[in-house]
């Protein structure tokens, strides 16, 4: 039995999908187990339980393999990295107790500890964490993931289908290589059988400016766009302004820092073969056809 993270969200829900595909049996760990399971009875839901460590060893009991995709994009509502790293430390060590006999990590291209950017620095130490939890591992990192309920992509589409001008903070010609989430899926269950210790990235198979793949969207959704270039301030002010209306933290300056300092790049070779400009053309009737809310998708909602 494999135990994954968040099997109602994003990443979480292709990696539960791939290995049920493979006959496996799926239980997931979660913040709202009350919400809509889209496996149905193949999936149990359990809650995280970072505040009662024996309950959570007793959930994780039985694991053979647990894939971890728990972290936090920004903090909000009393969620911090430094929360989000504790409650890593107590997933691992309830992990060690109950043992599971592998961990598989959903990290983020270029993590490091030296990072100025909380994000990528708090991804790094994860990495760290479980390396020190005596558990067999691997980790695989991602760059810009995605698909039909991704947030960055959809949201960019989102933008373009709304409003006649767009902006390109900066240059625009920082790259992004984006990779199809059923890919990372892929690759994250293929790494659960190789070596333990291994770090891989998961790379797309083409790489873009933002520039271009920002105009990629608006010829695929056939607008006829303005692109103005703006500083990076203007543009971050511009998001908050429409973070107002739609209720949601649309972009932050960590986020805009990373994604212009080419952080979701990789220089390894590509595993992935999802192109983005192909999945596009396939899904246009579907992206950015409404705003997609990262809080409320992870703090507002309510089974009432």
């Amino acid at each position: 039995m494999d135990t994954v993270t968040g099997s109602f969200g994003y990443i979480g829900k292709y990696l539960t999908a791939a290995l049920l595909e493979k006959g496996r049996e799926v239980r997931t760990i979660t913040t709202h187990p009350d919400k809509p399971n889209p496996f149905g009875a193949a999936v149990r839901a359990f809650p995280y339980s970072f505040d009662d460590p024996l309950r959570l060893t007793e959930t994780l009991s039985g694991t053979d393999t647990l894939y971890n995709t728990y972290w936090i994009r920004f903090p909000y509502g009393g969620q911090t990295y430094e929360t989000a790293l504790e409650n890593t430390r107590v997933l691992f060590q309830c992990a060690k107790k109950a043992g599971v006999k592998r961990i598989v990590h959903i990290g983020v291209t270029q993590a490091s500890i030296d990072s100025s950017l909380p994000y990528y620095r708090g991804k790094a130490l994860q990495e760290i964490m479980l390396s020190e939890a005596g558990i067999p591992f691997s980790v695989v990192r991602p760059t810009l993931v995605f698909g039909r309920e991704d947030i960055l992509v959809n949201n960019i589409a989102w933008l373009i289908r709304t409003f006649p001008v767009f902006p390109i903070f900066g240059s625009g010609s920082y790259r992004v290589q984006p990779v199809f989430v059923g890919d990372l899926a892929a690759i994250a269950v293929q790494s659960s059988k190789g070596l333990s210790g291994v770090t891989i990235d998961a790379p797309g198979p083409e790489s873009f400016t933002f520039e271009q793949m920002v105009r990629l969207i608006a010829r695929k959704l056939e607008r006829k766009t303005k692109f103005i270039k703006v500083p990076p301030a203007l543009g971050i002010l511009g998001g908050k302004i429409i973070s107002l209306f739609v209720g949601d933290v649309m972009l932050t300056e960590n986020e805009l820092a990373g994604l212009m300092a080419g952080l979701l790049t990789s220089t390894e070779a590509p595993k992935a073969s999802v192109r983005f400009p192909d999945w596009l053309e396939e899904n246009i009737n579907f992206v950015g056809t409404r705003y997609t809310s990262e809080i409320a998708r992870h703090f507002r909602w309510s089974a009432s």
